[in-house]
């Protein structure tokens, strides 16, 4: 079985109740449940919360919410892990096996399907534990600078202070849209971000932290753009 988790806990301090807050003309929640249901992968949808508001608006826009999550594992140093690996083992204790599970964080309105379903063909023939979505950095980080304790700029790398761009070896950064993996290897409690892993490359135009009124504001235009130019590309089809 292949389960796919959306953690959203009720209880965000920066932007509060962003999970289930007007994005786009509906919850910002919806967009992640929406490319999971698109994708076709899944046989269970479920949206993991401790918060029955939260779990009508998810079940209201085609989400399963078959249990509350334990207060304790809606706390502001709980990992995703840990919530991924609380609803594998209820739908285990169900008798319902996971094979592979994906967790795809609420607040991805850029995903798209078609980045879920690369993940797992990737998942699938690599034989590895983990895929998960990823973007490059679009300045080389080995030309980056930090301000000492008197306010002065210093390099960071400084041996690569006159390094040419394109000499340097691109680096790459979690996007925070999803992560698949075997269950066996959320189980065990795995590192992802580790040679058990591989990633699907993801344009940086569609990579969005939202942890701010400031990201909020950005993915709204970025989202907007985006449909503008998939309506012009529709409309330039024979």
């Amino acid at each position: 079985m292949k389960l796919c988790v959306i953690p959203a806990r009720g209880g965000s301090k920066r932007i509060p109740r962003k999970n289930i807050r007007m994005f786009a003309g509906r919850p910002m929640l919806a967009h992640s449940i929406q490319a999971a249901r698109a994708s076709g992968l899944f046989d269970h949808i479920v949206v993991s919360t401790e918060d029955e508001r939260i779990a009508e608006v998810a079940m209201a826009n085609g989400a399963e919410v078959p249990f509350l999550r334990p207060r304790a594992l809606a706390d502001d140093h709980t990992g995703t892990d840990a919530v991924v690996r609380h609803a594998i083992a209820w739908f285990q204790a169900a008798g319902k096996p996971v094979s592979h599970t994906c967790c795809i964080y609420a607040t991805a309105p850029f995903l798209r399907a078609g980045d879920i379903r690369a993940g797992y063909e990737k998942l699938i023939t690599s034989g590895k534990s983990f895929v998960f979505s990823a973007t490059r950095y679009v300045f080389p980080i080995q030309r980056a600078i930090r301000l000492n304790a008197n306010g002065e700029v210093e390099a960071l790398f400084p041996e690569h202070l006159f390094s040419r761009s394109q000499d340097l070896e691109p680096a790459y950064h979690d996007a925070g849209q999803f992560y698949w993996g075997t269950a066996q290897a959320y189980l065990d409690e795995m590192v992802i971000f580790s040679p058990a892993s591989l990633i699907v490359e993801l344009p940086h135009y569609r990579v969005q932290d939202i942890d701010t009124e400031d990201d909020w504001a950005s993915a709204e235009l970025m989202h907007a753009l985006l449909r503008e130019r998939e309506k012009r590309q529709e409309g330039d089809q024979p």
